[in-house]
C-alpha cells in the first residue's frame, strides 16, 4: 500500500485494485502543498468522507464529476452529495459495510459534528461525523479516525477491525491534541505504523507533529509523519 498525506486530513491509497482519495481538501487548504489536485486525483476510483464539513468534502464533488469515482459517504451526506451532480454514490452509517472491488469500508464512530454552511447560505445537516475502517484483500488493515476526540469505544474498534495503520488526527481545538491522540493510540490500539494529520493547515489548530510524536516516544508503533505531498509504503 502506497499512503500519500495530502495535507489536513487528505490522504490518497494506492492499492492494486483501487486508487482512494479520502477527504479531498485540496481547493483552499493551506496545507496542501508537493502536488497539484490534477496529480493528486489522477487515475482515482474512490472518494471516502469521514463527514460533512468543508475542509473534508473539499473538492470531492468536482473530482466526482471530473473522474467519476465512486463516493463513498454516510446517508445523509451522500444524498446531499447527489443533489449536487454526483452520480456515483455508495452511502452508509455508522456500523455498516460497505464492499467495494478489492476492499471495504466500515463506518465508526468519530466525536464531532458535521452540518455545513452551503453556498446557499443554508446551513445542511450532513449526518453524523464517522471514522472509516478499511479492509484490503491484501494490504494491512487502515483505519482513518476523521475528526474526533478520544472514546472509550475504541477499544470496541480494535477488537472488531484490528486496524494496523492509524491516521490520526491530532491538531486540537476541533479534534484531540496530540498528547491524547497519543493516549488513545496507546491504550486502545495496536497500530503497527500511525501517520497524524488534521494540524499544519489553519493557523489555529497545532503547526506541527510535535506533541504527538514526543508522546508516542517509547511506544511500539512506528509514527511517520512525510511532508504534504510525502508517500508512505507499508
Amino acid at each position: 500500500m502506497k499512503i500519500t498525506w495530502l495535507g489536513h486530513s487528505a490522504f490518497r491509497l494506492d492499492i492494486a485494485k483501487a486508487n482512494i482519495l479520502i477527504d479531498p481538501f485540496f481547493t483552499g487548504n493551506p496545507g496542501f502543498s508537493g502536488l497539484s489536485a490534477k496529480d493528486a486525483a489522477s487515475g482515482i476510483t474512490h472518494i471516502l468522507l469521514t463527514h460533512g464539513h468543508g475542509d473534508h468534502v473539499g473538492d470531492t464533488i468536482a473530482l466526482a464529476k471530473e473522474t467519476g469515482a465512486t463516493v463513498v459517504a454516510n446517508a445523509d451526506l451522500a444524498a446531499w452529495l447527489g443533489s449536487k451532480g454526483v452520480q456515483a454514490l455508495e452511502m452508509g452509517n455508522t456500523g455498516g459495510t460497505i464492499h467495494l472491488d478489492g476492499f471495504s469500508t466500515t463506518f465508526v464512530n468519530a466525536l464531532h459534528s458535521s452540518a455545513q454552511l452551503t453556498e446557499d447560505g443554508v446551513s445542511h445537516s450532513l449526518g453524523n461525523a464517522n471514522g472509516l475502517v478499511l479492509h484490503f484483500e491484501d494490504e494491512p488493515t487502515l483505519y482513518h479516525m476523521g475528526d474526533t476526540d478520544i472514546f472509550s469505544d475504541m477499544a470496541l474498534i480494535q477488537e472488531l477491525h484490528q486496524p494496523d495503520i492509524g491516521l490520526v488526527p491530532i491538531g486540537d481545538r476541533f479534534t484531540m491534541g496530540g498528547a491524547v491522540a497519543a493516549l488513545a493510540c496507546q491504550r486502545f490500539f495496536k497500530f503497527g505504523s500511525v501517520l497524524p494529520c488534521h494540524y499544519g493547515s489553519f493557523g489555529i489548530i497545532d503547526q506541527t507533529p510535535e506533541l504527538f510524536v514526543a508522546a508516542m516516544d517509547g511506544a511500539a508503533t512506528k509514527v511517520e509523519t512525510p511532508a504534504a505531498g510525502g508517500i508512505v509504503s507499508l
